[in-house]
């Protein structure tokens, strides 16, 4: 596989002017290991196999600088004898760029929508193959294979394995493995994520290569890797597993965090973190989901959310307090910040891949209401600034219509009432009135034109 991805960059490098161009398969935006073995595995199986003169080339969907925070895929690729320098990142392949020139056919795996940035591209995608909640409109141009397997890895092993299995080799069985195991919580059935077909493929890549790593030694190195957050600040942590999702102008992003909730919240500097977090990266609410395990099986989940916006942080929180599809049973718990909410989450089950779509289904609520309304003003006008709802309303009525009922402020040289000349005019007497007349009158007699 090293020669293969060696060439892919070699492709890269030499320009697509004259070639076919490029069949770009693009993992998810959190770039976990899940979502990179599945589109290196992929598109190496495509590479074997795919009839198109175009070139089939892996993209990790971050940029190279946060593949050093991903440190279990590190582990995994260095475990699996590959080095992540061979490796292509978004953000040194033009999507865009080759979709203008008809040269890009993509396939999306371990998701199934574009995010909002990459809307345009959306004509360019042949195929999907992931395991989360469907939100994709079915399409005669586009192969969709949704399952809500334990991990994606699981289906591209199920692909390769009905329709290529000579493609398989120690390399390409490790990666995928190490995934479906780490996914799956080293397949433990308490920890709510591996079903029957993971099992099923588990199971045929062990007895098909058996000189892999013993699934519980492999599992316990990815799990420490994955949870080794020593020595990142708390922007890294952030950034280390993340998604993001976008409704109206409000940005949100969603971080996995290896660590209790406690443990996060005493981290010095915390807030002021936070704040510069969502500032340079221009969100507005931050979704923080942290995860610990009992006995390194049975998850223990609990939320933080965090906004500078009381209005934005409220209605996020009733969003997942009222979800029921599925319920997270949240359990408020004391914060030391005003502006972090946060929760217990009793249905430890519901991981994020299950929280998401009820965080995209509040955003399209979201971007709704701002539609409706005609004014972005009115929605996120800030509690914190002193200015409540009731103003905002009141604004509002008061830019829609015009009171004939409220009288301008009276001009200074007016006569009406209110002006300077309240108390009537100076009094002038009959021989004074009749002084100036005739100065008036013998000053028109003098003037030059006689008018």
């Amino acid at each position: 596989m090293e020669a293969y991805l060696r060439s892919c960059r070699d492709v890269l490098k030499g320009g697509c002017k004259d070639s076919p161009g490029l069949h770009i398969i693009l993992g998810n935006e959190a770039c976990d290991i899940d979502s990179m073995v599945s589109a290196l595995t992929f598109a190496y199986f495509l590479s074997k196999t795919l009839d198109s003169k175009r070139v089939a080339v892996p993209v990790l969907n971050i940029p190279r600088r946060e593949f050093p925070l991903r440190s279990d895929s590190i582990f995994l690729l260095r475990e699996s004898g590959l080095s992540w320098e061979h490796l292509l990142f978004r953000d040194e392949v033009d999507l865009h760029s080759l979709h203008k020139a008809k040269q890009l056919t993509l396939t999306l795996v371990d998701h199934n929508v574009l995010a909002s940035s990459d809307r345009e591209l959306e004509e360019a995608v042949v195929e999907v193959i992931d395991h989360h909640l469907q939100q994709r409109s079915s399409s005669p141009s586009c192969s969709v294979t949704v399952e809500t397997v334990g991990s994606c890895a699981t289906l591209v092993a199920e692909r390769i394995a009905q329709k290529a299995p000579d493609v398989l080799d120690q390399q390409v069985a490790q990666l995928l493995y190490g995934t479906i195991i780490l996914d799956c919580v080293n397949m433990a059935p308490e920890a709510g994520k591996v079903t029957p077909k993971d099992s099923q493929y588990a199971i045929f890549l062990e007895s098909c290569f058996p000189k892999l790593p013993p699934r519980g030694a492999l599992f316990q190195s990815l799990q420490n890797a994955k949870f080794d957050v020593s020595g990142l600040s708390t922007e890294q942590m952030l950034l280390k597993d993340m998604k993001a999702a976008s409704g109206g102008d409000l940005r949100l992003a969603v971080s996995a965090i290896y660590m209790t909730l406690e443990d996060f919240l005493q981290r010095r500097g915390l807030q002021q973190d936070l704040c510069e977090f969502c500032h340079n990266h221009k969100y507005n609410l931050l979704v923080a989901m942290t995860i610990s395990f009992i006995d390194n099986k049975e998850p223990f989940r609990q939320l933080a959310i965090y906004s500078s916006s009381t209005l934005y942080r409220e209605e996020i929180c009733k969003a997942l307090e009222k979800a029921r599809n599925p319920s997270l049973d949240l359990k408020p718990v004391g914060s030391p910040y005003l502006d972090v909410k946060t929760y217990i989450q009793g249905n430890t089950l519901a991981s994020r891949k299950k929280v998401f779509p009820i965080i995209t289904d509040f955003l399209k609520e979201w971007e709704s209401k701002v539609f409706q309304s005609g004014n972005m003003e009115d929605l996120y006008l800030d509690d914190e600034s002193n200015q409540d709802q009731s103003y905002s309303q009141q604004c509002a009525e008061d830019a829609g219509n015009e009171d004939d009922t409220q009288v301008p402020p009276t001009p200074m040289n007016s006569l009406v009432e209110g002006c300077p000349l309240d108390n009537g005019l100076p009094k002038i007497s009959p021989e004074v009135l009749v002084e100036k007349v005739s100065k008036m009158a013998s000053m028109e007699d003098e003037s030059p034109d006689g008018q």
